[in-house]
């Protein structure tokens, strides 16, 4: 099976990022973070959570920032409950999470 187009996009790293234990079932997962203009590419397993997928992507793009201070969002709605799987969640191979700041912050 082919990889979906979300892997043929261009990310800040070659390599996608792997989260949980992914048995050759992986998802290949998208995840933009528009404040620092950056994507991270990551192979998930559909048991892994949200949470591990949203602290992996955050440690790749922004490191130094806290994951309490963002939230993610699947399909324009936000996840609320973080600890339920991406395959609860309604991810699928080649889904485009959005991790964005919990507060709109002013323009200066």
């Amino acid at each position: 099976m082919s990889e979906p187009f979300v892997a043929s996009l261009r990310t800040s790293k070659e390599a996608p990022i792997l989260v949980g234990a992914p048995d050759g079932k992986a998802l290949s997962i998208r995840v933009e973070v528009p404040e620092r203009w950056d994507v991270a590419l990551l192979a998930a397993a559909p048991t892994a959570s949200v949470s591990d997928v949203k602290r992996a992507a955050l440690r790749a793009v922004s490191p130094a920032d806290d994951a309490s201070e963002y939230v993610i969002k699947l399909r324009g709605f936000e996840v609320l409950d973080e600890n339920v799987s991406l395959a609860n969640a309604g991810a699928c191979d080649g889904s485009i999470f959005l991790l964005t700041h919990r507060r709109r912050r002013p323009v200066r």
